[in-house]
């Protein structure tokens, strides 16, 4: 694998809008050399496949947000359709167990276009409060990096996990371990349902490769000039990493 810390397009903007004329609205002005976007489940359940393609062939780089998390066999078809739409990057639940994983890696290994095959460990959303009802009593750091530590084993190019917790997943897995990060929030920006959270040039200084970035974006008054903001300030304090 590449050292992915030298990708310059470090932003991923979360297109979560409830159809596709909202999201084509907001694609128009987005500058697809400064960032990429993320398809989730709302808007693949609305538009289809289809709809990935037409923002694919606008020139964006599509990460499908679905965190397959079925029986291995059913995960790898679907990781296999992904690739074949040509997606960038698509993720699993780490969850789901070695099996899984290594399921989906295989139904891709031999693909024409490979994406980037990536790990869910912990949702930014969830508190220690949560963990604990859902069984895991044990932090929620640990837990990631147990998650985390699994996916690598399992051939997985990465992991989604919060900003807080990628200065410990670098020390156990390394900087070619991809680390994609919701919960980025420019200073001053509200922090919505993320409780796990850091700012931008935090997390690129804590290790993230990749940062996922939604509202402060898409509810901009101008969602261009927000993107082309952060991309500034990371650029001017990373220079050629971002």
């Amino acid at each position: 694998m590449t050292d992915r810390a030298f990708d310059t397009k470090r932003i991923v903007v979360a297109l979560d809008f409830p159809d596709a004329p909202q999201a084509r609205q907001l694609l128009t002005q987005l500058d697809p050399t400064l960032c990429r976007v993320k398809i989730g489940k709302e808007l693949f359940t609305r538009c289809g496949p289809s709809f990935v393609e037409e923002v694919i062939a606008q020139g964006f780089d599509v990460f499908l947000d679905l965190k397959y998390h079925d029986i291995p066999n059913t995960v790898a078809k679907a990781v296999a359709a992904a690739a074949q739409l040509g997606v960038w990057m698509v993720n699993v639940h780490a969850s789901g167990g070695r099996a899984m994983m290594e399921a989906a890696r295989e139904a891709v290994h031999g693909s024409s276009h490979q994406p980037l095959l990536i790990a869910v460990t912990v949702l930014t959303s969830m508190a220690q409060s949560d963990l604990l009802e859902i069984g895991v009593e044990c932090a929620a750091e640990e837990q990631v990096i147990r998650l985390a530590c699994l996916a690598k084993a399992s051939g997985m190019d990465g992991v989604v996990c919060s900003a807080a917790e990628t200065p410990s997943l670098v020390v156990q897995l390394g900087n070619d371990f991809v680390l994609v990060t919701p919960g980025i929030r420019p200073a001053g920006d509200a922090a919505n349902d993320q409780k796990r959270i850091l700012t931008p040039e935090k997390a690129i200084e804590a290790g993230s490769h990749y940062l996922v970035i939604g509202r402060p974006i898409t509810q901009a008054a101008n969602p261009g000039e927000k993107l082309l903001a952060i991309f500034q300030q990371l650029h001017g304090k990373f220079g050629n990493l971002c």
